[in-house]
Formats: structure tokens, C-alpha cells, sequence
């Protein structure tokens, strides 16, 4: 029998009750870091959307009437599942291949891959100016062996904001990807080898299904962070290729229209928050 307290007769706390109260409140200052600096901005954005300078929609009609706030975030989000789409076919080759190798080149492959987090964004966007420019290595290669008779114009385009945005965002598809990889029991292939699977079979059977729901979140992450990019997309973009974060970059420090810049922030919220909603019922429905 429990122990009870002699005074009102209820059950005292058991150890493990008490042990989950002490981790409870060891979280308790970080919950409250979190809550500060984390979701009190979030509400305050999504307040000043709905009651600035008073409760009103106003600042969501103009969002919703105005061709040219739709378009920047249409182009937003084309842009995105591009980019996601393009990391997608160059990270699941890529993290296979890393899964391939022997422990010593598998390192330096690792390596190379984390590489570009040891570098400034803002100088590896740089890089890719003069890597892609009218003057630049690729331009000049190509004019070299007569394959174009003039520069291609690879930047200040959409073109050069996927190149740009792909380069930065590759590695947080590879990487996650790569370890879930790295779980997968051989026994598995094996046992299906030995049922007559062929290694195509084994592959697109066995393998990949194995693979796809990280493989989903890592596209859906590099989805959603090309969603907030300003960077690379800023420069790469020369202002011809208008993203979200640069459309609120204006909002905010030159009109400025807080209220609208809030709008615009809730509704990518939101829309974020969906996808990931999206995804989450799409994995419980495949487990």
C-alpha cells in the first residue's frame, strides 16, 4: 500500500512523481527563455497585423487587393519549391554516395560538406558573383570552347537566386538525411538479396521508402528556410528576382508600414505552419 499523510489522509508524492517534478522545474527557466524571447515577439507581430493603430483588417484587405504584394509572395514560394526541388535531386544522390564510402573518405566527404558553415553567407554569396559574372570563370570557359558567343546572363535573375539559395541550403538537406541513412540495418538488404531481390529492387523497395520521411523533412525544411531568405537572394537577385524578406526589408526600414510588414509575416507564419501540419498528417498516414 501507498503511504498516505496522517493529517488528510492522501497519498504521499511517489519518488518518480517526485523526480519528473524536479526535471519539470529545471525546464522551467529555459520554457521561460523561450517564451520571452520567442513567442512573445510572435504574438506581438501577430497583434500589430490586426490592432494598429486600432482593431481593424485593413492592413489584410490591402495585402489581398494589391497585384503586387501577391506577386512577391507567389514568386516567393515558386522559388522555394524550386530550390527544394533542386536540393532534393542533388542531396539524395549525394548523401548515398557519402554512405558509400570507406571511413576515411567518408570523413573527407563529410567535411566538405559542412564546410560552407565555416563560412560567412554573405562571402560565399559574393563567391558566386565572381564565379558566375559576365567576367567569370564560367562565362570565360564557356566563350573558351565556343559553346556560347556571349556571356550567359546566370545572375540578377531566377537562375542565379536557385544557384545561390541550392549552395547554401544543400548541406541542412544532406546532412539529416545522411544520418538517417546511416541507421538503416544491412541486415534488411540482405535478407532481401537473399529472397532474389535485385539491388534496383532492394533499392526502390526497401531502401528508399526506409529513407523517404527524412528525406521529406529535408526538403520541407529547405522550403520553408528559402521562404525567410534575404541574403543570398538580395544579391544574387539585383532587386530583379523580389522576395519576402525583402519585401518586408522595405516595409519596414524605408516607407515604413509596420502593420503591413506584420500581415505579411503572420500570413508566412501561417502558411509555414500548414506545410509542417501537411507533413506531419502525410507521416502518420504512411506509419
Amino acid at each position: 500500500m501507498s503511504a498516505t499523510v496522517p493529517a488528510l489522509g492522501l497519498a504521499a508524492p511517489r519518488p518518480a512523481a517526485r523526480r519528473r517534478l524536479g526535471a519539470g522545474a529545471y525546464a522551467l527557466p529555459l520554457l521561460a527563455v523561450m517564451l520571452v524571447a520567442f513567442n512573445l515577439p510572435i504574438l506581438a507581430m501577430l497583434a500589430q497585423s490586426f490592432l494598429s493603430p486600432e482593431p481593424t483588417v485593413a492592413h489584410w484587405a490591402e495585402l489581398v487587393q494589391t497585384p503586387l504584394y501577391l506577386r512577391v509572395l507567389g514568386n516567393t514560394f515558386w522559388l522555394a519549391a524550386i530550390t527544394a526541388g533542386v536540393c532534393g535531386l542533388l542531396g539524395y544522390p549525394l548523401a548515398f554516395w557519402i554512405r558509400t564510402l570507406s571511413g576515411r573518405a567518408q570523413l573527407v566527404a563529410l567535411t566538405l560538406v559542412l564546410m560552407p558553415f565555416w563560412i560567412s553567407v554573405l562571402v560565399r554569396t559574393y563567391a558566386w558573383i565572381v564565379v558566375l559574372g559576365n567576367g567569370g570563370m564560367v562565362n570565360r570557359s564557356l566563350l573558351g570552347l565556343g559553346l556560347a558567343e556571349a556571356p550567359v546572363s546566370f545572375l540578377y535573375n531566377t537562375l542565379g537566386v536557385t544557384i545561390g539559395t541550392t549552395n547554401v541550403l544543400l548541406p541542412f538537406l544532406v546532412l539529416p538525411l545522411l544520418a538517417a541513412m546511416m541507421k538503416l540495418d544491412e541486415r534488411l538488404f540482405q535478407a532481401a538479396a537473399t529472397l532474389g531481390a535485385s539491388q534496383r529492387a532492394i533499392f526502390w523497395r526497401v531502401f528508399f521508402p526506409l529513407t523517404l520521411p527524412a528525406f521529406a523533412a529535408g526538403i520541407l525544411l529547405v522550403f520553408i528556410l528559402t521562404l525567410g531568405f534575404y541574403v543570398t537572394p538580395a544579391i544574387l537577385g539585383g532587386g530583379r528576382v523580389p522576395m519576402i524578406a525583402n519585401m518586408l526589408d522595405v516595409l519596414i526600414n524605408l516607407m515604413p508600414r509596420w502593420e503591413l510588414a506584420a500581415a505579411i509575416s503572420t500570413l508566412l507564419l501561417v502558411a509555414t505552419l500548414g506545410l509542417f501540419a501537411l507533413y506531419r498528417a502525410i507521416g502518420a498516414r504512411g506509419a
